[in-house]
């Protein structure tokens, strides 16, 4: 079995010296200059984890001012096999409530100005019918039904470009593009997981009903940073119980 080591962008907590043994911090750059932040590298439950700040440490960066390509670049040459993505989703669905997880699926790319493949210099057409890695997912799904978390086991995110929120009118027609749920960040990010060959799945928290839902209070980032932390701690959880299991898993799509 080759040797795991575990990706996670997002992970809020996670670098906790209690959770993290043998923690270290390790500042890279890379040829698409530098990431959101400096890796932070240890163990959790036994397994090489490799811990990246997407929006850097105080969440400083916008979402379309990520570097995605030096951040995925990075993890890569650390030797990341998997990743585990965070990220805050507003629900475009009734059934998604806000603190639910959804393990997305698919997504619907609605960016405009990003850097979207490291494969600018020459023509390279990547598959991306199931752009997630199913077995991350199980695990995941899994994962959450041990720890009783209110989840969804598959989800459409549309990522558009922000930092602005979604108008009404927006919102009702992402409704009707088919997705669940919304957000800033898994686009590129896990396009270019993909061409880089990490297996790489989302953990989506749903904060918010967006601004379709009648009745509801339209999406604020007080709102979503309330929602966020008070489920952070099961999100550890559930992140923790995961990486558990993966570090015995042979992923599919490797």
């Amino acid at each position: 079995m080759a040797t795991i080591k575990i990706g996670i962008i997002g992970g809020s907590g996670l670098d906790d010296p209690q959770l993290l043994k043998s923690k270290k911090e390790k500042k890279v750059t890379t040829p698409y200059g530098s990431p959101s932040s400096a890796l932070t590298i240890g163990k959790i439950e036994g397994a090489d984890v490799v811990i990246l700040a997407r929006h850097g440490k105080k969440h400083s960066i916008y979402p379309t001012g990520v570097n995605y390509r030096a951040n995925i670049h990075a993890l890569k040459k650390e030797g990341c096999t998997h990743i585990l993505a965070t990220t805050a989703v507003g629900s475009l669905k009734e059934k998604i409530k806000p603190g639910d997880l959804v393990f997305l699926d698919q997504f619907i790319d609605f960016t405009r100005h990003r850097q979207l493949t490291f494969h600018d210099k020459k023509v390279v057409h990547t598959p991306m019918a199931e752009p997630f890695c199913a077995d991350l997912r199980k695990i995941l799904t899994s994962s959450a039904k041990e720890l009783k978390l209110r989840h969804h086991g598959k989800g459409t995110v549309i990522t558009i470009e922000g930092p602005r929120f979604s108008t009404k009118a927006e919102s009702h027609m992402f409704r009707l593009f088919g997705a669940d749920v919304i957000n800033m960040s898994t686009v590129p990010e896990v396009v270019l997981a993909r061409e880089a060959g990490i297996c790489y799945q989302s953990i989506a928290m749903s904060t918010d009903y967006d601004c379709w839902k009648e009745g509801e209070e339209p999406v604020t980032w007080e709102m979503i940073l309330a929602i966020m932390q008070k489920n952070s701690e099961n999100v550890k959880k559930l992140l923790v119980r995961a990486i558990s299991k993966i570090t015995n898993t042979e992923c599919s799509c490797s």
